[in-house]
């Protein structure tokens, strides 16, 4: 079998918060990961990740381990920031083509993996084992905001790949509005008086997902397996595993194990991995003028160029109760926010306090509640995933100055 191994290159590495602590391969747009996107186009899983040297000791449920010495000749290494389309396979080729540009190649030598240390080699400049040419007929993700701001599009095309191929338990007593399908795949829970808004999409329940009365649903809407959804409306979504969430959310993205269980507008907005937001924590996705909404980056703020864009909050962020983000906030990871006032449009990573008067946060004491947090859902903080956090801890806290 083939070996795949995604790429991180200097691009993605500027994609923060998120690039901080996990590999941009481990990221969600629409339904599935980037990762999984290229395991099933190629039909094999992933043998490795190339990415920054302080993600070597990133570790996660179905996430392949760091390349060590080489990537072995023969191996496909795939850029993570092509967003392959569900459904599309190509088994057999030496040079994958999206949009112009080289998205993976099987390489005829074994590249070290120094060589990549940067992110600065590009894929056209290895050499491939062969001249099979193929195109990918999907898209490459510029911009960290990107994954919210094509979401809605990003799920209607992926619905329609995976809907079809379940085998579905339609639901009963629930309220269907609208043309487009719902698929509630059989193992799932839908109680009753649950209306599914399928006027301007479809909407995808995963096994293992459970839906409260009195919740509606907005499609284009996908709700992974093993997360709950407890009430309200929840319109243009793509919810991750194992999340609990309830309250308004719009047009906004929540990769898995977050924990949104009480009343707060959150829309346009992207949470990492292990997220908690307190009761009545709220985002603002829409400029009082209208204008188009700036968002830190590493390399300075920038225009965005849409009106509505809320937060982008790292892996194991947690916020206290009554929380107001504004527009464009970028929450780093690792971060722990309190009190009444509101905090600054970027948060360094690994930030504690309130409003402006934010203070360091102590690895120690961070890890304590990373630990409990994973505990609560009966998942153990393993030695390399705090080697991993600590790695982050101290380059984010460098970078921060």
């Amino acid at each position: 079998m083939t070996a795949l191994y995604l790429y991180d290159d200097a691009r993605a590495r500027t994609f923060e918060p998120f690039a901080l602590t996990r590999p941009v391969a481990e990221l969600r747009a629409g339904t599935t990961l980037l990762r999984e996107r290229w395991e099933r186009a190629l039909a094999t899983p992933a043998a490795g990740t190339v990415a920054a040297p302080h993600l070597a000791d990133f570790e996660e449920a179905g996430a392949p381990p760091s390349v060590g010495e080489s990537v072995p000749a023969g191996a496909i290494i795939a850029n993570a920031r092509c967003v392959v389309p569900l459904g599309w396979t190509s088994r057999v080729a030496d040079v994958w083509i999206c949009e112009g540009a080289v998205a993976a190649v099987r390489v005829s030598r074994p590249v070290p993996i120094a060589d990549f240390d940067d992110g600065g080699t590009s894929l056209d400049s290895l050499t491939a084992s062969g001249t099979r040419l193929v195109e990918v007929p999907g898209r490459w993700l510029g911009e960290v905001w990107q994954l919210v701001t094509e979401l809605i599009g990003q799920l209607q095309a992926d619905i329609a790949a995976i809907g079809p191929t379940l085998t579905v338990a339609p639901p009963h007593q629930a309220i269907h509005i609208g043309s487009h399908p719902v698929y509630v795949e059989q193992g799932a829970t839908v109680e009753p008086h649950v209306v599914f808004d399928c006027s301007g999409g479809p909407v995808l329940v995963r096994a293992g997902a459970v839906v409260r009365s009195f919740t509606r649903l907005v499609g284009p809407c996908a709700i992974a397996g093993g997360t709950s959804v407890l009430g309200d409306r929840v319109a243009g979504c793509s919810i991750g595993e194992g999340c609990t969430v309830r309250g308004e959310l719009s047009e906004s993205v929540i990769l898995g194990q977050a924990n949104k269980s009480h009343d707060g507008f959150v829309g346009h907005s992207y949470l990492g991995r292990w997220v908690n937001l307190g009761a009545g924590t709220i985002t603002s996705n829409l400029k009082n003028t209208y204008g188009t909404v700036s968002m830190w980056t590493p390399a300075g703020m920038r225009d965005s160029g849409t009106i509505k864009l809320g937060s982008l909050i790292g892996d194991h962020v947690k916020t206290g109760i009554g929380m107001r983000l504004t527009t464009g906030s970028v929450i780093g990871a690792g971060s722990n926010l309190y009190g009444s006032q509101m905090p600054p449009k970027y948060v360094a990573p690994f930030s504690w306090g309130e409003g402006a008067s934010l203070a360091p946060y102590r690895l120690d004491k961070f890890l304590e509640t990373a630990e409990r947090a994973m505990a609560r859902r009966q998942l153990t903080l393993g030695e390399r995933t705090r080697r991993a956090l600590a790695a982050a801890h101290e380059r984010g806290r460098r970078s921060s100055g």
